[in-house]
């Protein structure tokens, strides 16, 4: 199977160098995203919204390359705020609470923007039939 390349259709992809998702063979790599709602194309400004977005667009870009949610086996989230890390837990377990991949939470100095307060990046590998 070949490289594919997954995009939200953002011009900061090219810009950046870099793809939501690139799938390899049985695995695919969903870049770091941010809290950013590509609906409204606004930021939300609590963490709680912040991690749902991330989750949505992550989901998108999942189903985009023919995976499922069910098929993240790692994760790693960067968080702003010590504080935040409760509320970032209440939606990760809604969404990988059954799945349990491994994954590592990390409090960083800062993200791209001032407004990001989340940023979260997943590995998914294509589960046997």
């Amino acid at each position: 199977m070949t490289r594919r390349l997954i995009s939200t259709g953002s011009p900061f992809e090219k810009a950046a160098g870099y793809s939501r998702a690139v799938v390899d063979g049985d695995f695919v790599f969903v870049a770091g995203t941010t809290g950013y709602d590509y609906t409204s194309m606004t930021m939300p400004d609590n963490i709680t919204a912040q991690t749902r977005n991330c989750f949505k667009t992550i989901g998108d870009a999942l189903k985009e390359a023919g995976f499922e949610m069910a098929d993240i086996v790692r994760a790693t989230y960067y968080i702003t705020d010590r504080a935040d890390a409760s509320a970032v837990m209440s939606v990760t377990g809604l969404h990988l609470g059954d799945i349990r991949p491994a994954s590592t939470i990390v409090i960083v100095a800062g993200l791209l923007n001032l407004e990001m307060k989340i940023e979260i990046e997943v590995t998914a590998k294509r589960r046997s039939a």
